[in-house]
Parts: C-alpha cells; sequence; structure tokens
C-alpha cells in the first residue's frame, strides 16, 4: 500500500504542475523477476518515477515506454523477456530469469475512473479489496485497470459483455484471499487481492519504540503510540504516528479499532500495564501480539490470567521479534519489524539460501 500511496500523492503533484502521466503495471510474470504482478510505477513525462516494477534494470527503459504511451495516449504492453542471455537488445542489463509483461496506461485526469482514481478508492477504505487489470497478450487494444470491488462497494468500467464474469472472478479473489490470473475470451486479466496497510499499536512511549514507529511508519503501516504517562506520549515524540493516546489500559481500547490487520507490541516496561491490556487484547481478533520482554514474563502473564494455551502461546510472541543479534532500540526495531511482516505474509523468516521454490511464494501471500 505504501507504493500506491506514492504514487497517488507523485500524481497529484504532477496534476498540480500541469503534468502528463502514465501509470505502469507488472501483470503478469512467468519465471524468475525482482517484482511480482501488482508491482507499479508512475512515470511523468519530466521524467519522474514513483514506485518500482524492477530491481532498477528496467526503469531506464519503462521510461521511454510510458513517454511513447503518454504522446500516443494508448495503453501499451510491453513484455521483456529476461530469459534470453542476450538481453541487450533491450537496452537493459536483467539478473532474473524470466518473461515479465508490463501494461502502461497514460492517465487521462477528464476520466473519473481512471487507474489512478481506481487505486485512489482503495486508499480510502480500509478493508479488503481486489483491482481487476485486463490486458491482451495477443491484441493490440489494451483495456487496462477496469474494477475495484470490496464487500460493501465497487467501481467499474468492465465492458458489459464481461461485468459480470468480472464481478463473479473479484468475489471470489476476495473470498480466498488470493490473486489470480485469468482470460475473458482474448482478454487476460490480473484479478489482484489487495489488503489494507498493516495497522501497529504499541503500548509504549519510551525511547525504544521512536525507531519502531518510524520504521513501520516508512513501509506505510498506521502507526498508533498509546502510554499512560502525558509527559511520554506527545506527537513531539513521535511525529510519525497517526495516533498518540494517553490512556490506561481499558480507556485505550476505546479509542482503538482492531482488525484482522492489526498488529499490537506491548512495550510499556510496565507490568501491571501490560497485564492488564493483555487481558483485553486476547478477546480481540488481532493476528499478533508481541510482548517485550523475557518468555518467563510471558507466561507468567497467561498463567495470571487463566488463559495459559496452546492457542494463546501460539499467537502471543514472547520475546518480541526475530532472533538476528539485535542490541540496540533500532536493532530490536528492525527485528520486530521483520516478525510481524513475516507473520502477517506466511513467512518463515528463515534463510531464503535454505528456501525451496520461489523467494515469492509463502502461505497466505501472492502478489507484491
Amino acid at each position: 500500500m505504501k507504493e500506491i500511496n506514492d504514487i497517488i500523492s507523485a500524481y497529484q503533484k504532477a496534476i498540480k504542475e500541469n503534468l502528463r502521466a502514465a501509470l505502469a503495471t507488472v501483470v503478469s510474470v512467468e519465471g524468475s523477476s525482482y517484482r511480482r504482478p501488482g508491482a507499479r510505477m508512475l512515470i511523468t513525462e519530466d521524467g519522474m518515477l514513483t514506485g518500482a516494477i524492477s530491481g532498477g534494470c528496467l526503469e531506464g527503459d519503462a521510461l521511454k515506454k510510458a513517454l511513447s504511451a503518454i504522446h500516443q495516449q494508448e495503453n501499451k504492453l510491453v513484455t521483456y523477456d529476461t530469459t534470453d542471455e542476450d538481453d541487450a537488445k533491450f537496452g537493459v542489463q536483467l539478473g532474473c530469469n524470466g518473461i515479465v509483461h508490463i501494461l502502461f496506461e497514460p492517465i487521462d485526469p477528464a476520466d473519473q475512473l481512471n487507474a489512478i482514481k481506481i487505486l485512489t478508492a482503495l486508499k480510502n477504505q480500509r478493508e479488503d479489496a481486489v483491482i481487476t487489470t485486463l490486458f491482451s497478450l495477443t491484441e493490440k487494444m489494451q483495456l487496462g485497470t477496469m474494477l475495484f470491488y470490496t464487500s460493501v462497494s465497487q467501481l467499474t468500467k468492465f465492458p458489459k459483455e464481461i461485468q459480470h464474469r468480472g464481478e463473479l472472478d473479484a468475489e471470489e479473489v476476495l473470498k480466498t484471499s488470493a490473486s489470480k490470473l485469468t482470460t475473458y475470451g482474448n482478454s487476460n486479466a490480473f484479478v489482484e487481492f489487495i489488503q489494507p496497510p498493516i495497522s501497529l499499536i504499541v503500548a509504549g512511549a519510551g525511547n525504544d519504540v521512536q525507531p519502531l514507529a518510524t520504521f513501520a511508519y516508512q513501509l506505510g503501516w498506521n502507526v498508533t503510540v498509546a502510554d499512560g504517562r502525558a509527559t511520554h506520549a506527545t506527537f513531539n515524540r513521535f511525529p510519525t504516528a497517526t495516533q498518540v493516546i494517553v490512556a490506561k489500559p481499558q480507556q485505550l481500547m476505546d479509542q482503538l479499532t482492531i482488525d484482522g490487520n492489526t498488529a499490537i507490541a506491548l512495550m510499556t516496561h510496565n507490568y501491571n500495564y501490560d497485564i492488564e491490556l493483555l487481558a483485553i487484547l486476547l478477546k480481540t481478533n488481532a493476528p499478533y501480539i508481541g510482548t517485550l520482554g523475557p518468555k518467563k514474563k510471558m507466561l507468567r502473564m497467561l498463567d495470571e490470567l487463566g488463559a495459559d494455551t496452546a492457542e494463546n502461546r501460539s499467537r502471543i510472541h514472547g520475546p518480541i521479534g526475530l532472533d538476528i543479534g539485535a542490541e540496540t532500540a533500532e536493532e530490536i526495531a528492525i527485528s520486530i519489524i521483520a516478525e510481524i511482516r513475516s507473520v502477517f505474509a506466511g513467512a518463515s523468516a528463515g534463510l531464503l539460501k535454505e528456501k525451496t521454490g520461489s523467494v515469492h511464494q509463502h502461505s497466505n501471500h501472492c502478489s507484491s
């Protein structure tokens, strides 16, 4: 979501400066690629790039293709075949071994359902959503970003003859939480599942929380910092936080929204605050709860709460974070961020060199 938010902001800036722009979207990948379907980049006619569609190897050539699409005001599909050893013919140096299909869409500000407007709808609603992009590997006509779909609303400019099928596929993807590629006649469709950004709630406003809040913000997460001490919980100390709350545990819960994309870190260094808040949090659907301090502290809290079950031991991460040898507050913040990301991605958090199969393949994550 951070990439999408950055693209929206860059487009708004381009409009103010009267600059035309195009959106590049990775719609299909065969084999190995640095970015997966759903990666996006905005290109403005002055050459500014926001987002990324590769590790840097395609961006130079993509700029040329985007400027061509802007000049001709026509969607274009470009295929980079990186399986060819002689990749110099693309004018780029490609390090991956796959075929990447990228759709370039010039953005028409007068079109109320252009690709950026559809992405903006995604940004404005904090719920699981689907965006469908139509392209063709065989035809010249490229329809582009066509559908925004959630359980309660939708925006669509699907051709009428395939709109119903498009909505059914979007509904399926929403239920399975898994993106997919499909076809409608001569059109290919990338039906993309997108979750809202992680909401990180940190109980505690000590100095060790500051780098955690900063790193989470840089990832595009929504950050709430809460503490019972008014001297610590301030926006001056946490300028990147979405919310800073001074409250006791029960008062705090009355001011929070917790959903399936919420991670909670207990970092108050106050046992009584932590256990009182944990007793309430166990009744929520937050998929991640982490506690600072040794494992015996976490087990003691569960024991005192009469909640020492296998399910709770699995759900609560204590000590919080991955074992990366962290010592400083910044290193600890990195270990916490990495663990939260791995839990939400369904990733093992092991060494990539020991992983079998695709680097991007996780249990409940299928795009960028």
